[in-house]
């Protein structure tokens, strides 16, 4: 009979309590001496336990990125040209882009000549784009004067000269107020991308545009061939008849000079301004420009080795 009571008594169901008597006892029991169900040494052991569990994880992680590390140079790509993602066939581009709050897809340039506000915005992005060539202005600065006959020294990158644009000037507005605006193009860096160029007036691509083939014959004289070269016009023949003449500042494409990008401090591509001389106003004018080196591949459902844009004036 003592023994049943005694195991009543061992059996017998902790006591009933309240909602916050039952909070505050798991806070702190002071009869097991727990806090939050666990006494002192618990806490200690399961502590330890997570303290060395991601000490190791961590320094399992670190031990991997600093062997990734020792794989890489931050001076150029692992994976170059046709091993790359990017691939050997540098893409044309062209600013001012539309505004960011417009489509970011669009490539519609349509502005209004008689509203200074509106011409503003265009010309202001022209401004912020080519901000970039005029940063570099301290005597420690890597850039330099090159030419034909005098490419840039090792370790030492070309200056992109901005005072051979012609009408595309910012004294001038890019020629937007005077309904004659100036695009400029560039070529996308491809690093250790050497360009194939047509430095010769024999064997030209057969469509490459007549005008350039008389352009680039006319510079045999003065040796001054090496070049990617740029051609505009319309898309279809009513652009044609809309675009009117065109102009291109400094030099009619990108001197060779320029390349192979080396990722070197201070590099700057260089840019060539289209400047359109009589575009006709309330028109949709669809222009593709397209740049000419044996080693650009060309195709135009996919936008390769060329840039479309449509313009518009009011």
């Amino acid at each position: 009979m003592a023994d049943k009571k005694v195991a009543e008594q061992y059996y017998a169901p902790p006591p009933k309590l309240g909602k916050w008597e039952g909070f505050r006892t798991f806070l702190w029991n002071s009869e097991t001496s727990q806090c939050l169900g666990r006494t002192g040494s618990s806490w200690a052991k399961i502590l330890f336990f997570y303290v060395c569990f991601y000490a190791a994880l961590v320094g399992f992680f670190a031990a991997m990125l600093a062997v990734f590390w020792q794989t890489l140079d931050m001076q150029m790509p692992k994976f170059q040209l046709d091993s790359s993602l990017i691939g050997s066939n540098p893409g044309l581009g062209f600013r001012p882009t539309p505004p960011e709050y417009g489509n970011v897809e669009s490539t519609l340039i349509w502005y209004k000549a008689s509203d200074n506000g509106n011409v503003g915005i265009w010309t202001k992005l022209i401004d912020e784009y080519l901000k970039l060539h005029t940063a570099y202005s301290q005597p420690e600065d890597n850039r330099v004067d090159c030419s034909f006959k005098n490419p840039p020294p090792e370790g030492k990158v070309c200056k992109v000269p901005l005072d051979e644009l012609g009408r595309c000037t910012k004294e001038n507005q890019y020629s937007f107020k005077a309904k004659k605006p100036c695009i400029f193009l560039k070529l996308n860096k491809i690093f250790n991308w050497v360009p194939d160029v047509y430095n010769t007036s024999t064997n030209l691509p057969e469509k490459m545009p007549q005008d350039l083939k008389e352009h680039i014959k006319a510079k045999e004289v003065s040796k001054e061939t090496d070049m990617v070269w740029v051609s505009c016009g319309g898309e279809n023949p009513a652009d044609n008849e809309h675009i009117g003449a065109i102009q291109y500042y400094p030099r009619r494409g990108f001197p060779a000079y320029y390349f192979p990008y080396k990722n070197i401090d201070g590099y700057l591509p260089p840019v060539v301004a289209v400047y359109f001389e009589e575009p006709k106003t309330g028109v949709l004018i669809n222009i593709e420009c397209r740049a000419w080196a044996r080693n650009i591949h060309y195709d135009r459902a996919e936008r390769r080795g060329s840039v479309h844009f449509e313009l518009m004036i009011d």
